[in-house]
């Protein structure tokens, strides 16, 4: 692994005070919302409802002030109503898949795309890559942001690129065989379907040429990182971004801490808000991530209520405060029988039960006016006492978490692969 052998290389915006970075994000915040209040009409609309403009903002502090966005405006301005700049300015356009309803529309000039780039290609070096590295992309490229997003900044770092996007399992088993690359960025479930592939074809996962994994779009469990970095000798590090904000890369773990996510601060403003109030909460208490952008162009986003559920943490290997890992999103918590849940608590519990392999789905049913859990999760191919283990794992679930579920532990195989972003939940209840 490469972490302990790591030396950090930072950039002049990595190495700037705590008091210089907030003068530097004071300034860009206000540049950021005068260009949004004068350039996009659908925001301008919601600060006139408030009673705001950009003359109220005299501090950091003030931001509070502003209202907030999210995916309801964003799709009531479809497509391109949020953007702040004449088409021909803007040089790509993406969106969201759409699954859960009209897919949020996002645009970038030539200058957005750079700035993407540079923090991307920060991630990695972030991670331990360095010029030279061999990228291996298994994110899915196409309207949605991850493939791009991770192909250009790891381009923009000197790393030649291997553009494999998501599927065709066994070919990604091939070319990371054939072309060793050193870097596999890829989403954490998608990486457990490539270690299947592996085992089944009888290959030793560690004897490859990957020294780092940069995994995200999803949540993930320290256990799943232990998994994942036993399995294949790899450091295994966290990025995290969101397409309505800029796409992967607002922030990353440092390989030598590997300890929360350094927010790239000179571009993205952070907050967390209590998700039931809207109201403001100290650093280091959990609430739900709003993000404003400092310096994008085409759609910049003022107080973005990303729905995920973390904290914010002093910096430790950067200046720039640290996100804890993302346990979740508002919009994914499951309430049974008055007990919040996330899917990433019960990955956690499973993980460390012997005979369980990482492949689960939740269903959530109400059979009697009443929420029940279903656990659905595989056997490991080793395993021998099915029955043991999944007593266990709802022991262990009502101890930690004060949820009765049900277990059924399935045969290898039975649960169905990632190629992209995993689904933990299915909703049952009509």
């Amino acid at each position: 692994m490469v972490a302990a052998a790591y030396t950090p290389v930072l950039d002049d915006a990595e190495k700037l005070s705590v008091a210089d970075l907030r003068n530097l994000q004071f300034d860009r915040l206000r540049w950021s919302i005068g260009h949004a209040f004068d350039k996009c009409a659908p925001y301008r609309a919601l600060c006139e409802s408030a009673g705001v403009g950009p003359a109220d903002l005299a501090a950091l502090e003030d931001l509070a002030k502003f209202p907030m966005t999210g995916k309801a405006e964003l799709r009531a301005a479809y497509p391109f109503g949020f953007f702040a700049c004449d088409m021909d300015q803007v040089a790509r356009i993406h969106a969201s898949s759409g699954t859960t309803g009209q897919p949020t529309v996002v645009g970038y000039t030539r200058a957005d795309l750079d700035t993407w780039a540079t923090v991307v290609a920060r991630s990695i070096r972030a991670a331990g890559g360095r010029p030279g590295m061999k990228v291996h992309v298994a994110y899915g490229y196409g309207l949605f942001t991850g493939g791009l997003g991770a192909h250009y900044g790891a381009e923009k770092l000197g790393c030649p690129v291997i553009p494999m996007s998501g599927g065709q399992t066994e070919k990604q088993v091939q070319l990371i065989l054939d072309f060793e690359p050193e870097i596999i960025m890829v989403t954490p479930s998608y990486m457990l379907s490539i270690l299947d592939e592996f085992r089944r074809r009888g290959l030793d996962p560690r004897a490859t040429a990957l020294k780092i994994g940069i995994f995200g779009a999803e949540p993930w469990t320290d256990a799943m990182r232990a998994e994942i970095e036993d399995a294949f000798a790899i450091d295994a590090v966290d990025i995290y971004g969101l397409s309505e904000v800029i796409g992967p890369g607002i922030a990353n773990e440092c390989v030598e801490t590997k300890d929360g996510l350094t927010l790239w601060e000179d571009h993205f403003f952070p907050e967390i808000i209590d998700p039931e109030t809207g109201a403001p909460l100290p650093d280091g208490t959990p609430g739900e991530l709003v993000l404003t952008s400092l310096t994008k162009q085409a759609m910049p986003v003022i107080r973005y209520r990303t729905r995920d559920i973390t904290c914010l943490l002093p910096g430790t290997a950067r200046t720039m405060r640290r996100l804890a890992r993302v346990a979740g999103r508002s919009d994914d918590m499951l309430i049974i029988r008055g007990v919040n849940v996330f899917p990433s608590q019960i990955e956690e519990i499973l993980l460390a039960v012997p005979g369980l392999a990482p492949h689960y789905q939740l269903e959530v049913s109400r059979p009697d006016r009443l929420d029940q859990l279903h656990v659905v999760v595989e056997a490991d191919p080793a395993a021998s006492d099915r029955a043991a283990a999944a007593e266990t794992l709802a022991a262990r679930v009502k101890t930690l978490i004060g949820v009765t579920v049900t277990v059924e532990v399935v045969d290898p195989e039975s649960v169905p692969r990632s190629l992209g972003k995993a689904v933990r939940l299915k909703d049952l209840r009509g």
